[in-house]
C-alpha cells in the first residue's frame, strides 16, 4: 500500500472521528437519542443515558481526529503505523463489544453496526500494512525506506 493511499485512509478515519466526536462531545443527549441518524437509536437502545460517558466518548474520537490529521499531514510509514495501531486498539474492542450485543436491534441496524464498525476496523488494519518502498512518495534511497520526508 502506498503512503498516498494510506493518507486517504487516515483522512477517512479523521472525518469519521470529527463527526462522531463533535456530535458526542458537544451534543451528548442528541447523540444518545439519534446516533447514527434520525430514526436510528443505536446508543439509547443499549442502556440509560450517561452524559459523562457520552462526552468522554466524544473526547476520545476528537483525540483520534488529532492523531489522524497529524498522520495525514505528515505521512510517514511510522506515523501511519502508530495511527493504525491506536485506531486498531479502539476499533477492535468497539467492534467486538457491539457484535456481542446486537440482539436489541432490528436486522437493518445489526447490518449497519457490523458494516460501519467493521469498515472502521478494516481501515485501521490498512494503516498497519507496509508501505511499498518503490512508491513511497517518489522518494529514493534511505528516505524512501524509512518513509521520512525531511
Amino acid at each position: 500500500m502506498t503512503l498516498t493511499a494510506k493518507r486517504w485512509v487516515a483522512l477517512a478515519l479523521a472525518v469519521m472521528a470529527a463527526v462522531v466526536g463533535t456530535w458526542a462531545a458537544a451534543f451528548p443527549l442528541s447523540f444518545y437519542h439519534d446516533f447514527p441518524g434520525p430514526g436510528r437509536n443505536w446508543v439509547s437502545a443499549l442502556g440509560p443515558y450517561n452524559e459523562h460517558l457520552t462526552r468522554d466518548t466524544g473526547a476520545l474520537y476528537l483525540a483520534m481526529l488529532v492523531l489522524s490529521v497529524w498522520a495525514w499531514r505528515r505521512p510517514t510509514d511510522d506515523a501511519m503505523r502508530v495511527t493504525g495501531g491506536a485506531w486498531l486498539m479502539f476499533n477492535a474492542i468497539h467492534f467486538l463489544w457491539h457484535m456481542l450485543h446486537l440482539e436489541v436491534f432490528p436486522t437493518i441496524d445489526k447490518i449497519g453496526n457490523a458494516a460501519g464498525l467493521g469498515g472502521a476496523l478494516v481501515l485501521s488494519i490498512l494503516l498497519l500494512l507496509p508501505v511499498r518502498a518503490a512508491t513511497a512518495q517518489g522518494l529514493t534511497g534511505s528516505r524512501a525506506k524509512t518513509g521520512r520526508t525531511g
